[in-house]
């Protein structure tokens, strides 16, 4: 716990995206307040609403009227959850930023301790997932397949990573200032700033309202961001699948030629069907390995922003509590 009179001049940043969380945003702002009043310490809480459907604007603005230091951004449309996390970053005046889920699934029980730990001279606590309550065995090896791919082809690793962090200002500087790319992974570029950093243990909360909105064909989009963010490893795989075909084209000459000086009718058919269908194969593989890159150097070139802001509260009137 972070001692009374003790870093009472810092102001702390909770970011908080949320999309179709209306049933339940009230109940987290209440809950991370009452632990960051327990605290002693200055904060804001930015709420970025992700293109809603349901009321949680609404509720972030009877909230704003009521609860000093709570703010909200809200977007045109779904821009995605980590466009709302770059929002609520730039948007975050604190001396520390933490970033944080609406459904309560990362604990604000913890929040004590990134502070103690952000006191001893940490720029980045890392919140990990030691358990995970009530999900089911595909949902667990979905994840599992996703981290392992990512460590395997880019080195990161977020096996037990989440988006509960704690960024000094410092390191916030970074990821607004000096990492200007669009497509992004939060979890691997908190990692790949560098600087003091640790991790924190938790166990993963069940919901208190709405659904998950994490999809597999979610999931794959955001490994397929990561792996192409953080390494060329993948255009290797195009080269590795060129000297394979080499050595089948190799393979199949070679056996070919035997069985004509043997005398032997050579049937082809059969061979140059799945010549064919290797060949095929390989060279769409590529394609698409190669397309994603290209994808990304287009998303970059366009110079489109993130995202598109329609409204906001609490920013304007900053002395409207005294």
């Amino acid at each position: 716990m972070v001692q009374k009179n003790d870093k009472l001049n810092k102001l702390v940043s909770v970011v908080i995206p949320a999309h179709n969380e209306a049933a339940g945003i009230e109940h987290a702002i209440n809950e991370i307040k009452h632990v960051l009043d327990g605290c002693e310490i200055k904060y804001e809480l930015i709420v970025v609403d992700d293109g809603s459907r349901d009321r949680t604007f609404e509720k972030v603005r009877e909230l704003e009227r009521k609860i000093r230091g709570v703010k909200g951004i809200q977007f045109s449309r779904n821009f995605g959850k980590e466009a709302a996390l770059l929002a609520g970053i730039k948007a975050a005046k604190g001396d520390a930023v933490i970033t944080m889920d609406a459904d309560l699934q990362h604990p604000p029980a913890l929040i004590p301790e990134m502070l103690a730990k952000w006191k001893e001279g940490f720029k980045v606590v890392h919140g990990f997932k030691r358990d995970r309550v009530g999900d089911n065995i595909f949902i667990r090896w979905r994840a599992l397949a996703f981290c392992r791919l990512l460590y395997l082809l880019a080195g990161v690793d977020i096996q037990h990573a989440s988006d509960f962090k704690l960024l000094d200002r410092m390191a916030v500087e970074v990821i607004v200032q000096q990492l200007p790319e669009k497509r992004r992974l939060y979890r691997g570029l908190a990692d790949w700033v560098g600087f003091e950093q640790i991790g924190i243990p938790f166990t993963v909360q069940s919901r208190r309202a709405g659904k998950g909105k994490w999809s597999t064909i979610a999931l794959i989009d955001l490994a397929t961001t990561a792996i192409v963010s953080f390494t060329s490893a993948p255009l290797r795989i195009v080269s590795i699948l060129g000297l394979a075909t080499l050595i089948l084209g190799v393979f199949v000459s070679v056996e070919a030629l035997w069985s004509w000086f043997r005398g032997k009718a050579v049937s082809g058919f059969a061979t140059i069907i799945i010549t064919l269908l290797i060949l095929g194969s390989f060279i769409m593989i590529s394609l698409g390995i190669i397309g994603e890159y290209i994808a990304k150097m287009y998303e970059e070139i366009k110079g489109r922003p993130l995202y598109v802001v329609t409204s906001r509260c609490g920013f304007e009137d900053e002395k409207k509590y005294e």
